[in-house]
């Protein structure tokens, strides 16, 4: 598990709000130029970052919070619970789970080690698609090589596109959460379940 969370978060961390809504960049060029940004940033406060781990967590927030979108993810987990929730308690659990992603990204992040990423070539997008899926590549010297898809959608007010899902070795980061959270909130509630959520995530 956290190996696949690292993962995640690696991948995940490639994306970035660096783009104008106006601008034409496609999800793959968008993955691959901020994703060396980002990583430059890390880099560049390694000492810092020693002294004041909790510093990550103002990068997450500032580098990759802008691009994920944890609403539309938070809605997906929630399944069959979103319909019965009402819209206090969607606002709490969207909430409660950017926190919680804010605080695993900084957690995961810290693990970095210079991996070797490359991005496979996208095929060319529709004008009015909505959704694209992106194959990048792990490369870790002495290890298998990993295939991971990257699940991305337009926003729809923005025109930006944004992150919401990653499938690793066949795993789907939403979907396993949406089975973890679902079997919790048919038995505890989705309250309880919130509460739980922003506990964890302090």
């Amino acid at each position: 598990m956290k190996k696949f969370l690292l993962l995640v978060i690696l991948l995940t961390s490639f994306i970035q709000n660096s783009f104008a809504a106006n601008d034409v960049a496609s999800p793959y060029q968008v993955i691959e130029v901020t994703g060396n940004k980002l990583f430059t940033k890390i880099a560049d406060n390694q000492e810092a970052l020693k002294k004041f781990p909790e510093l990550m967590r103002d990068i997450v927030e500032a580098e990759l919070m802008p691009a994920i979108d944890y609403r539309y993810a938070s809605f997906k987990i929630l399944g069959k619970h979103l319909r019965k929730s009402t819209k206090e308690q969607r606002a709490k659990f969207v909430a409660a789970m950017r926190s919680y992603l804010v605080r695993t990204y900084a957690s995961a992040l810290t693990q970095y080690h210079n991996q070797k990423v490359l991005f496979e070539p996208g095929t060319k997008l529709k004008p009015k698609a909505k959704s694209a899926s992106v194959d990048v590549k792990i490369v870790d010297d002495g290890k298998p090589d990993i295939k991971i898809t990257f699940q991305m959608r337009k926003d729809k007010k923005s025109q930006q596109w944004k992150a919401y899902d990653m499938i690793v070795e066949g795993i789907s980061l939403v979907s396993s959460k949406q089975a973890e959270f679902n079997r919790k909130i048919s038995d505890l509630g989705i309250d309880q379940v919130t509460l739980e959520l922003a506990s964890i995530a302090k």
